[in-house]
């Protein structure tokens, strides 16, 4: 497979786990820890599931992993709008994260229809 870091949704998923590493570090509080966690793992299991992906031998493995990584935008939505809902992420960052969130998606749902022919 080629190199993963020529992907355009790769690019857009690597600049989402920065961005949510950024809100998530400005969690202080104690008692949202494990979000402030939850929140990291699954912005950086976006990317990383698209590298792994990329390094298979077939497009049905790579769609595979993107289908995971899928999973992981979903779940990275879900976490932000639990922390803005409990006051913990800006309205600001939770836009910004949402949106790109959301922008990866379709992009991952796209790649993934070419990949299995749709």
């Amino acid at each position: 497979m080629s190199d993963y870091k020529k992907l355009r949704v790769w690019r857009k998923a690597y600049a989402l786990a920065i961005n949510a590493d950024r809100v998530a570090s400005e969690i202080r509080d104690a008692d949202h820890k494990p979000l402030r966690s939850q929140l990291n793992r699954a912005a950086l299991s976006i990317p990383t599931n698209i590298v792994e992906g990329r390094a298979k031998a077939s497009d049905r493995d790579f769609a595979r992993f993107l289908g995971y990584a899928l999973g992981s935008a979903t779940e990275l939505e879900h976490h932000t709008m639990i922390g803005r809902d409990v006051g913990v992420i800006s309205a600001h960052d939770s836009a910004s994260l949402l949106a790109q969130a959301v922008e990866v998606k379709k992009m991952l749902n796209a790649l993934i229809d070419r990949l299995r022919g749709e």
